[in-house]
């Protein structure tokens, strides 16, 4: 009889759960009566990775991948890089957790350059979309040094 009343129980909880989850929905910014509003993943991760590299001390955006690409495109007039790059994200339909894969300056500090990207791609997108950011995670692949710029613009002298 303990197993019927459990069973019971369980099913009343998970339906006040659904329904409690349906009412939050209602009053997300996204679903009004007047109708529901859908935003694609890439215009997410369009603002996120703009917010990034607004902040001081981000270099780059990307991986060595996504970094080539990019530099291949800067040299065809016309072409644009990608905002996006380097940005990747999950998205419900009030949540999104957010990842992104930056090169950071010499000499700036990882925990600040990271707390300020978090605080800024927090404050973005929220203030855009009206979705609620539950993480922003910051993957550091390189440090970008002085003397790199001096090497590139050597390169880019040669190959002229």
């Amino acid at each position: 009889m303990a197993n019927t009343n459990d069973t019971k129980t369980t099913t009343v909880a998970q339906q006040g759960g659904q329904r409690s989850e349906a009412k939050a929905a209602q009053n997300s910014p996204l679903q009004t009566p007047e109708g529901t509003t859908t935003i694609n993943d890439t215009v997410v991760a369009k603002l996120a990775g703009l917010a990034a590299r607004e902040v001081s001390g981000v270099h780059k955006m990307g991986n060595a991948a996504r970094r080539a690409f990019d530099a291949v495109s800067e040299r065809i007039p016309g072409a644009q890089t990608s905002v996006s790059g380097g940005v990747s994200v999950e998205k419900g339909e009030r949540q999104a957790a957010v990842d992104l894969t930056i090169i950071i300056e010499f000499g700036a500090s990882v925990v600040d350059v990271a707390r300020a990207i978090r605080r800024n791609v927090i404050s973005t997108v929220e203030q855009a979309t009206g979705l609620e950011v539950v993480e922003v995670n910051i993957n550091v692949t390189d440090v970008h040094l002085p003397e790199d710029d001096d090497q590139n613009e050597d390169e880019g002298k040669q190959l002229q």
